[in-house]
Formats: C-alpha cells, structure tokens, sequence
C-alpha cells in the first residue's frame, strides 16, 4: 500500500463523498491489521455480529460527516 493513498477530502457529489467515507474505513482497517490472512479469519466472526456492524457504520458516519463538511454538502 502507498503511503499517499489520501490526496483530498474534495468530491463532486454527497455519493462521492460516502463512497470516500467507505474506503477510508477499509484502509484504516488494512493499516491497523495489515495481515490479510487475519483480517479474513476475523471478518467471518464479525460479518454475523450485529454490534461489529453497526459499530462500522458509526465509523463511515463519522467519515461521511468530515468528508461532508469538506465539501459543504450539507446545504
């Protein structure tokens, strides 16, 4: 992985921005455990565990509403 994989929190549209919110999620993953092996072991325990799921989209929740405020997509 690059070590510049992030050049702008800039989209042209709110899907853009989510889209953004996602991969970022998934990076910070790959970065705190960049095991491939381990992170597909673990996602068979927590792709069934409804807390491990709802605390993932709190993660891209709080992406999203940087990204957002970036771009001013509230308005």
């Amino acid at each position: 992985m690059s070590d510049v994989w992030l050049n702008t929190l800039m989209t042209e549209t709110p899907q853009e921005g989510y889209d953004l919110a996602v991969k970022m999620s998934r990076v910070a993953v790959k970065m705190t455990q960049p095991d491939a092996e381990i992170r597909e072991r673990l996602r068979k325990e927590y792709a069934t565990s409804f807390d491990a799921l709802i605390a993932a989209s709190g993660v891209v929740a709080t992406h999203f509403q940087t990204i957002a405020s970036a771009n001013n997509h509230w308005k």
